[in-house]
């Protein structure tokens, strides 16, 4: 087994994703994988710090993104125009290649409730480090939590569409078109909504005289 193999953390996190979505992820150990993958326990710490780090190692490398795109912005970029060149700067790590293992997270992650607490911690934590980079640009606090919250929701629905896309359809212009289906959204909250051809919420619809 080699112990320094230039793509150990590649196959590491590919082993471990077959096996959580073979065997469940308690299931799995960290011996298994470093044995999955040909390598061994000391090289799997090397690159993670436990199995859960498999699945969400990545987020911090998104935070990071996120923020360097924030901070390249144009010193006049409005908010929204921050938020895309944020989405812009995923480009190097939401890959083609990248949507496989993706399909396989999500499909770890929503069998085990435990796993989904991890997620919403990293979610946070994404959501706070965008809101530092809006901050430092001279953004005050509630638009800049309102700015990262409504960021995090584009990226969850585009992160859903490139999941399903076909072919090699990238992921930034996904994550800037869901931003701007919630910017019209946004626009109608003062609207009255839109007549309902179904039955009321509470399912009973309404007497005919």
């Amino acid at each position: 087994m080699s112990r320094w193999a230039p793509d150990a953390r590649e196959r590491l996190e590919s082993a471990a994703l077959d096996l959580f979505v073979e065997n469940g992820f308690d299931e799995t150990t960290v011996a298994q994988i470093a044995d999955r993958a040909g390598l061994n326990r000391a090289t799997f710490f090397r690159h993670f710090t436990d199995k859960r780090e498999v699945l969400f190692g990545g987020e911090d490398v998104l935070a990071g993104l996120f923020a360097d795109g924030i901070r390249a912005a144009a010193a006049d970029a409005t908010l929204a125009q921050c938020l895309r060149a944020a989405f812009a700067a995923t480009d190097p790590v939401m890959t083609p290649q990248r949507r496989a293992k993706a399909v396989q997270r999500r499909r770890v992650v929503a069998a085990n409730s435990d796993l989904q607490e991890r997620g919403l911690l990293k979610h946070a934590r994404i959501a706070a480090s965008i809101s530092t980079a809006l901050r430092e640009r001279g953004t005050d606090e509630l638009t800049a939590r309102l700015g990262a919250e409504v960021a995090m929701l584009a990226f969850a629905i585009a992160a859903e569409r490139w999941m399903k896309a076909d072919g090699d359809e990238p992921f930034p212009p996904l994550a800037q078109a869901a931003l701007g289906d919630l910017q019209v959204r946004a626009a109608e909250l003062d609207t009255r909504p839109r007549p309902s051809s179904g039955p009321p919420p509470n399912g009973r619809r309404a007497n005919r005289t």
